[in-house]
């Protein structure tokens, strides 16, 4: 089922029936993807056109952000919880390690991907990942390829956004992989470089708090939440789409 905010169709689901549904995809024929969206990629799907046509026609639409979980309050049209993109990777991980899925890691800085990659060998015995890449390449083929090599199940896209979800859409069919995800910053996280916040605070919902206060700079992007909710209120009030 389908809730749509400010233009952008989320799937209503918890975290567990989210990892579940992607689990089913990934084993599924053809090619599927899943996109973690937050307040600030909605508010770039309003002005822009493409990239919200990317995220609608994803196959999984997650609530990555506490606030989207606010404005759909708002809007009288609840979500069950939010379901942060890390914590929905990590079950979809835990699931690839039993069965024998092949895990792709692809995006941050020369060297994350690969220290990723040990982390997560080390937290779950039995996971196979078949590649890395880095995010800094300049043509999309050659990495097409490299995936396509390495008969990956499932990818986990990490270029930030709006390039992962382009990216996966345009070039996701080709890799014969059969689910890619985007994931933003995720494999920063796995590999250690930067620090999640602490379960009490993702528990309160002041993960985004929590980072502000690791990384003040980010306080031009926090300031755009309370607009995101006036404009999910402001709909509410209008009754519109």
């Amino acid at each position: 089922m389908k809730t749509e905010i400010l233009g952008v169709s989320f799937d209503n689901v918890t975290v567990s029936e989210a990892v579940s549904a992607g689990f089913a995809l990934s084993l599924s024929d053809g090619f599927h993807y899943v996109v973690t969206p937050n307040p600030e990629l909605v508010n770039i799907a309003r002005q822009n056109e493409d990239f919200r046509t990317a995220l609608n026609e994803a196959d999984l639409v997650l609530p990555d952000g506490i606030g989207v979980v606010y404005a759909a309050q708002l809007l009288g049209r609840p979500l069950k919880a939010r379901c942060p993109g890390i914590d929905f990777a990590s079950g979809l991980i835990g699931k690839l390690a039993e069965t024998g899925g092949r895990l792709f890691l692809l995006g941050a800085k020369p060297g994350v991907a690969e220290q990723a990659a040990e982390n997560l060998k080390n937290r779950f015995p039995g996971l196979v990942i078949c590649g890395t890449h880095d995010g800094y390449f300049k043509e999309d083929a050659p990495v097409v390829e490299q995936i396509q090599a390495a008969q990956a199940h499932v990818v986990f896209v990490c270029l930030g956004a709006p390039k992962q979800e382009f990216w996966m859409r345009k070039n996701g069919p080709a890799t014969g992989a059969h689910l890619m995800v985007g994931l933003g910053g995720s494999l920063d996280v796995f590999a250690g470089v930067t620090e999640r916040a602490p379960e009490f605070w993702q528990k309160l919902g002041l993960e985004w708090l929590y980072r502000l206060k690791k990384e003040p700079s980010r306080i031009g992007r926090m300031a755009k939440l309370p607009l995101f909710l006036v404009s999910a209120a402001g709909q509410r009030l209008r009754g519109t789409h």
